[in-house]
């Protein structure tokens, strides 16, 4: 089965900049610490744009990503930190391919 990913971007008000990057840091700490589904959270900075954020999260299945969007630091998240997300665009996709690491 292949694994789901969600790539997500985020367009974050500039005053609440700082906030809002303890918030998803903290999330994406959380999911991959506590979730056994959750393979992967990157949260990026777009360079020409530092209020454009985009998250990269891959899960074992599109059940696991289900699962996550259950948890209670997800919910923490969105409740304190959806008043600073100017927009949002999510894209679901299903990984075919991962490169192998370097040694």
């Amino acid at each position: 089965m292949a694994e789901f990913v969600l790539v997500v971007d985020f367009e974050v008000k500039p005053e609440n900049l700082d906030r809002f990057h303890q918030l998803i840091a903290e999330n994406a700490r959380k999911s991959v610490a506590n979730e056994p589904g959750c393979r992967q959270f990157d949260v990026m900075r777009a360079q020409d744009n530092a209020n454009r954020i985009t998250l990269y999260e891959v899960y074992d299945s599109e059940a696991a990503f289900e699962a996550h969007g259950k948890m209670p630091h997800v919910a923490d998240f969105f409740r304190e930190g959806r008043p600073m997300i100017a927009s949002q665009t999510a894209r679901r996709l299903e990984r075919v391919t991962a490169a192998a690491k370097a040694k």
